[in-house]
């Protein structure tokens, strides 16, 4: 049987506990709702503090600040790839403060699948408990492999890259993503998208002299859209092109293995936005004045 002063100790420590939860103020976003495998999933969190002092936010690696609740569509936990720890954060009274964290850096979301996840953020007063913050479903997909080239180092004997021009459909869109894999561990390097494609032209890719990527693609129904990548998964040069005199525009290899656009009038935005500026002040003047 519970004493009265024990009963006591226990109210006062669950009254603790519901002050230190109406302190701060959390909530939970994605990015997006649908990834392609190995691309950042970017999860932003949101916290204010209600506390009336100002507070330090800080873990290691046996109980950080901020936990993750990520759980696969069956509803079993997502493994961690390792202890995590998110530095330390200020928050001054009254004040919010939002920390993006990439989920797939610290959680193993490879596979394609339908996902949920939300966050635990723990007072510094009240380090075992936290608040939580709302759930937010996510969906993770491979991708469709439109092209694929395996390709040496340039410095680097019996290192290889695989180059992966991906095709991926986002509700009525289709998009075009570059995957860099290292073929010695098989995973991901970089995953990026390169932005909306429409099929009805055939993309161009190919292989340059310095082991670099490049992708040719209709972006839109007057703009073709050239990026290079090299074989960290950086994208170099990203340009816009538009029609030539003699058709779409290509790619062309040159003999000294240098590639290039040809049959193309590179986009000037600069030079467009004058334009149209020049254009505007002509029409803006009055009917009545003539020259």
């Amino acid at each position: 049987m519970i004493s009265l002063r024990s009963f006591s100790l226990v109210c006062l420590a669950a009254a603790a506990i519901g002050s230190a939860h109406a302190q701060l103020v959390t909530s939970l976003q994605l990015s997006k709702s649908q990834y392609v495998a190995g691309e950042p999933i970017i999860a932003q969190i949101a916290v204010t503090n209600h506390s009336g002092q100002e507070l330090l936010f800080r873990g290691d690696t046996r109980l950080p600040w901020i936990d993750f609740v990520v759980k696969s569509a069956s509803g079993n936990p997502v493994s961690a790839r390792g202890q995590n720890v998110f530095g330390s954060q200020k928050l001054p009274a009254g004040g919010s403060m939002k920390t993006d964290i990439d989920l797939g850096r610290y959680y193993l979301l490879a596979e394609s699948g339908n996902y949920s996840v939300s966050a635990i953020v723990r007072n510094p007063d009240a380090r075992i408990d936290g608040v939580a913050t709302n759930k937010v479903f996510f969906t993770v997909s491979p991708g469709r492999p439109y092209w694929t080239q395996k390709v040496g180092i340039l410095g680097k004997p019996g290192e290889t890259r695989e180059y992966r021009l991906l095709n991926f459909s986002a509700g009525q869109n289709s998009q075009f993503y570059v995957q860099v894999i290292d073929d010695r561990t098989g995973r991901s390097l970089t995953t990026f998208p390169l932005g909306d494609a429409l099929l009805v032209r055939k993309p161009m890719t190919t292989v340059d002299r310095q082991q670099h990527m490049h992708v040719l693609y209709l972006g839109t129904p007057t703009m073709w859209v050239h990026c290079e990548v090299d074989t960290d998964g950086k994208l170099v040069n990203r340009q816009i092109h538009q029609r030539g005199a003699q058709g779409d525009p290509q790619l062309l290899t040159q003999p000294d293995g240098s590639v290039s656009v040809g049959n193309s009038i590179p986009y000037d935005p600069k030079a467009v936005a004058e334009a149209r500026a020049k254009l505007r002040k002509i029409s803006d003047r009055p009917s009545f004045i003539y020259e």
